[in-house]
């Protein structure tokens, strides 16, 4: 199996990405871990939940890596698996690995497994914030805060 892509409420194993994206005949492995970040916008973030539409969500994750394949070639080995439910700030919430022959189809197919999933995947985060509010954000591509 060349991709392999996981929807769970358990934490993510950066080990077992890696470990799937192990080839002989690949010199390159980029690996992306997505962190619950104790601010975001200014305010003091005490944790995260994300809440998705399961099936629809394994669908996009298996066409996005589909999508990869046609880009960068079949050899490529994917990963892409996100959390759900509650995390606490410095869980992981998103895990993306890939691995190529060379370097540069491993970089560009690790950051477009985890901007096509930014963009297209039905999982909706809410903050919890440490003075008791709450808010359910949007996903950004490329956030660029001062």
């Amino acid at each position: 199996m060349q991709a392999i892509t996981l929807l769970s409420e358990q934490p993510l194993d950066a080990v077992a990405a890696l470990a799937h994206c192990t080839d002989a005949g690949h010199g390159a492995a980029d690996l992306f871990i997505g962190r619950v970040r104790d601010r975001n916008q200014g305010r003091d973030v005490r944790a995260v939940s994300y809440d998705m539409h399961q099936a629809l969500c394994k669908r996009v994750f298996d066409a996005i890596c589909d999508e990869a394949h046609g880009r960068w070639g079949h050899s490529l080995r994917l990963w892409l698996a996100h959390r759900s439910g509650r995390l606490e700030v410095g869980e992981a919430s998103v895990i993306a690995a890939a691995s190529s022959p060379h370097r540069d189809e491993a970089f560009l197919a690790c950051r477009y497994l985890v901007e096509q999933m930014k963009h297209r995947a039905p999982i909706w985060k809410q903050e919890h914030y440490v003075d008791g509010d709450s808010e359910w954000v949007q996903g950004h591509a490329l956030c660029q805060h001062g």
